[in-house]
């Protein structure tokens, strides 16, 4: 039998058993091996919801893979007589210390968290107390920010399907269901990604690494143009090349990184809320149904495009999960969502943002530094607390929202820790708020029900307010010849998978 690839569409609770089934009537043979290469839910008709598959076919599973051209990360390992420190273990952060460990460069990763078991367990602790702990949150700790979230592995970045086929595997080897391969939208859960990066941890102490957990880098002693020790609060590090992966909420570390001479601008960014339905509202919205067999729980994706407006869309759709306090200090109020493998939560929740400049932020000022971004964005992050008086979330119906009128009584939700009714467009610059205002009216013309929903706290890490300045071959920061900053909180990409190739691409310069 000669290589097919043969396209099908399936019940949404199909198994392997009816694939084999269809390709043998297909074939009219049942002698061949198969892979399935791309899956995706096709629920443009309701009444026809099915799954659309592309099947690769061969002889045997041999010859499938003698017809898979995909290049392949080629890592030279040999003794390189020089010292690596990566700074955060997020995506961005560990696969570029897995890179250099497996290359051969003696390599540290430093996390001011600690790991992902004591972790959780303080945020458990936290959301029962109040007790907030400035080293391990949903911010950061091991794993950064991703390991409490939906882990959601769809990128939408070009040029990077080698390293996401890398971290793919990577993520298959240490427990990751293997439709991460072809899924078109891969994810994890909460619950799944917490034990693949304890696994991941552990292979990369196998290969030689090493991990300094309730460290936090302090600042950079710089000679020349190069990065010789990175500064901590337990001591210094040498360094013979350094990549900082601080991730998006790390604003002590963006003022270290300024204060040793590196170069920031800021950018486009959003900010909003999170908004959140009965997950069987969305299904029934999105499915004509409540509940379909062999799927989880139905998601939406919206855009608007309001007149004489920000543009406003929904970000990090959480199916079947909850909506977290996920600040980073303990002056500070964010919100996000997550949600685990199943998402068999009772609620569905999204960011509901509003693209903009930071220079909507700083009145006055239509072009403003880097910093004065950052410090805008740590303003507003501040208000929210002092409204709701720590960790009580502001919010308001949606419908409230609309209407600006004061929120009456409280919803049921998925917020851990107590909420507090609040005219919340009054915490953001009228452009922003009027803007987010116009999309919810949009938004509820197109998911039946929508306007029902409850609008709740500050969503403001859908990417940074700043962007790093690098080399675009090279990846080197301006000015430094051994300086990587990388991940999300270089401005240069966003997400599990497009952070982690952003990391990877920077130590593969080097190796």
């Amino acid at each position: 039998m000669e290589f097919k690839e043969i396209v099908m569409e399936m019940p949404p609770d199909f198994d392997s058993a009816d694939v084999e089934r269809e390709l043998a009537k297909r074939l009219g043979s049942d002698d061949y091996a198969f892979r399935i290469e791309k899956q995706s839910l096709d629920a443009r008709k309701k009444h026809n919801i099915h799954w659309r598959l592309k099947v690769s076919v061969a002889k045997d599973a041999g010859a499938l893979e003698e017809v898979s051209d995909r290049p392949k990360l080629n890592i030279e390992r040999k003794k390189r007589d020089a010292q690596a420190v990566v700074v955060g273990s997020g995506p961005a952060g560990f696969f570029a210390a897995l890179i250099l460990r497996k290359a051969g460069f003696d390599t540290t990763l430093l996390e001011r968290g600690s790991d992902v078991a004591k972790r959780a367990s303080v945020i458990s602790e936290f959301e029962k107390t109040g007790k907030f702990d400035p080293r391990n949150n949903y911010a950061f700790g091991e794993g950064g920010a991703g390991t409490f979230s939906d882990a959601k592995l769809t990128s939408r970045g070009k040029h990077i399907s080698v390293e996401r086929d890398f971290v793919l595997s990577t993520y298959i080897s240490a427990g990751a269901p293997p439709e991460i391969a072809y899924l078109a939208h891969p994810h994890l859960g909460t619950d799944n990604i917490r034990k693949i990066v304890e696994k991941l941890r552990s292979d990369f102490e196998a290969e030689g690494g090493s991990v300094l957990f309730e460290t936090t880098m302090t600042g950079l002693r710089t000679e020349n143009g190069r990065v010789v020790e990175v500064l901590t609060d337990k001591g210094p590090v040498q360094a013979d090349y350094c990549f900082v992966a601080s991730g998006l909420a790390a604003y002590d570390t963006y003022q270290s990184l300024i204060d040793a001479g590196v170069s920031f601008q800021a950018k486009e960014f959003a900010i909003g809320h999170r908004v959140e339905h009965p997950q069987r509202l969305i299904n029934k919205a999105q499915w004509n149904a409540e509940s379909i067999p062999g799927l989880k729980a139905a998601e939406y994706r919206l855009t608007a495009k309001p007149a004489d407006a920000f543009p406003v869309y929904t970000f990090c759709m959480c199916p079947g999960g909850k909506i977290v306090p996920s600040a980073a200090f303990a002056d500070s109020q964010t919100v996000n969502g997550m949600s685990s493998y199943a998402r068999g939560g009772d609620f569905a929740n999204a960011g509901c943002v509003a693209a903009i400049h930071p220079s909507a932020l700083c009145f006055d000022n239509p072009n403003p530094t880097a910093l004065e971004a950052l410090d805008a964005l740590r303003r507003i992050e501040a208000d929210f607390a002092e409204v709701g008086d720590g960790f009580a979330v502001p919010y308001c119906g949606i419908q409230d929202y609309i209407k600006r009128r004061m929120p009456g009584e409280l919803p049921e939700t998925s917020y851990p820790m107590e909420m507090a009714p609040v005219a919340l467009w009054n915490l953001l610059p009228r452009p922003v708020s009027s803007s987010i205002r116009k999309g919810l009216q949009d938004f509820s013309r197109k998911i039946r029900g929508f306007r029902s929903g409850v609008i709740i706290g500050l969503e403001s890490k859908t990417s940074a307010p700043v962007r790093v300045s690098r080399d675009r071959v090279t990846m080197l920061v301006d000015g430094f010849d051994n300086l990587f900053v990388i991940g999300e909180g270089s401005g240069w990409a966003g997400g599990i998978i497009s952070s982690a190739a952003d990391g990877i691409k920077a130590a593969m310069r080097i190796v």
